[in-house]
């Protein structure tokens, strides 16, 4: 009994937000969020700016005359809770598509699950090469970290910096940092003909690297690629600071946090990294900048300015959106398997579509084809130091 009232109360619910927009049906929107755990600095956020997407669509009359309705699931970074996620999503919510998972070791095995039961699903933040690749149903708004790198390499090489030899430096005990390491970093530096002249290793939350910069200091590198979260690269950048080491850091977007160039102090600048989002890039970008902190600040969360995963997030589900309107969707249950295929379908025949953070387009492997942002710290703040496109 307790159970049918609380099952009759949350139905109850979703009815009353459906008819203060007016709209009588509901079309679902699974939410995958790292709200908790290993990813959290980075991605406590993305809830924010889904719920702010959906809210904009539903008071601009919906889809297809129904309302979005979210549903959530916090698998605080955890592939199996991942996994999770994308079951309960299915089979339990009847979800036509999911926002997420978070991370490409999320990513790996949700997107399996995904494919097996028939339902889109669109990453915010992995970037680990091919993940999406092998799926049907999968796909990241994000670029590929390899060809971010490259970009970004690309682009100092343009503007005539010093890149005359490169020194790698990566957290071993995270997998992504680690694969930016070991493969990603070398092969774009390949590409751009700059040799490596050495490696350092150090565990993600290693606060002493000494040590580390020590032998960075007899590399005399000209640049130093990083595959780190912000917190390691800051460590990195203070260290080097303190025995004088001036190599340039460079990395892609696994470091960007909007918040770094001012947590680095005086230490990491001239830091150059790739990004899909710069939160001044026009009047929209700093418009929904500002309507995020306000729902940050009520939110309590600690941080007010939006990151890459946030405007992405955001983006996903404008994505969805237009896909089910393409796609006539109706949310009725007997149709869902084929609903759940025509979104897939749709967004694969995408082509340039004007999201917040730049047009979109779907390549063959999932991933999304969009402008790359490379941006400078300089002064407390990114500023942009070129822009190209991620093809």
């Amino acid at each position: 009994m307790k159970c049918r009232r609380i099952l009759a109360g949350i139905a109850i619910a979703s009815a009353l937000a459906s008819a203060a927009y007016g709209h009588e049906r509901e079309l679902v929107i699974g939410l995958s969020m790292a709200r908790t755990g290993t990813f959290v600095s980075v991605a406590n956020a993305n809830e924010i700016s889904v719920d702010m997407a959906v809210d904009e669509i539903n008071r601009a009359g919906g889809v297809n005359g129904s309302a979005i309705r979210l549903v959530k699931f916090d698998t605080a970074g955890d592939p199996k809770q991942s996994v999770l996620a994308v079951e309960q999503f299915a089979r339990d919510n009847g979800a036509l598509a999911i926002v997420g998972p978070f991370s490409s070791s999320e990513a790996r095995v949700a997107f399996s699950a995904g494919e097996r039961l028939g339902i889109v699903q669109m990453s915010m933040s992995s970037s680990a090469p091919g993940v999406a690749a092998p799926f049907k149903y999968a796909f990241r708004n994000t670029v590929d970290e390899g060809l971010v790198i490259e970009m970004v390499l690309k682009a100092m090489r343009a503007k005539n910096l010093s890149m005359g030899t490169a020194a790698i430096a990566y957290a071993t005990d995270d997998a992504v940092s680690k694969a930016v390491g070991t493969t990603v970093l070398p092969e774009a530096l390949i590409k751009v003909e700059v040799p490596v002249g050495g490696f350092v290793d150090f565990p993600y939350k290693a606060f002493d690297m000494s040590a580390q910069v020590s032998k960075l200091a007899q590399l005399k590198p000209d640049i130093v690629g990083v595959g780190a979260p912000p917190e390691a690269m800051i460590n990195l950048a203070k260290e080097m600071k303190r025995q004088g080491v001036s190599a340039r850091l460079f990395a892609g977007t696994t470091v960007g946090d909007p918040d770094l160039p001012v947590r680095f102090g005086d230490a990491g600048e001239g830091t150059i990294i790739g990004s899909p989002f710069y939160s001044d890039l026009n009047d929209a970008v700093r418009a929904f900048a500002r309507s995020f902190a306000t729902r940050a600040e009520a939110a309590k969360i600690g941080r007010t300015v939006p990151n890459q995963t946030d405007i992405s997030s955001y983006d996903i589900v404008y994505l969805y959106a237009e896909a089910m309107k393409r796609a006539g969707v109706t949310g009725e249950p007997s149709k869902i398997a084929a609903e759940r295929t025509a979104v897939r379908d749709e967004l694969r025949k995408m082509k340039d579509y004007a999201a917040l953070g730049g047009k979109i387009t779907f390549r063959e492997n999932g991933d999304a084809i969009k402008p790359i942002y490379v941006l400078e710290a300089k002064g407390g703040h990114w500023t942009l130091f070129d822009q190209r496109t991620g093809d």
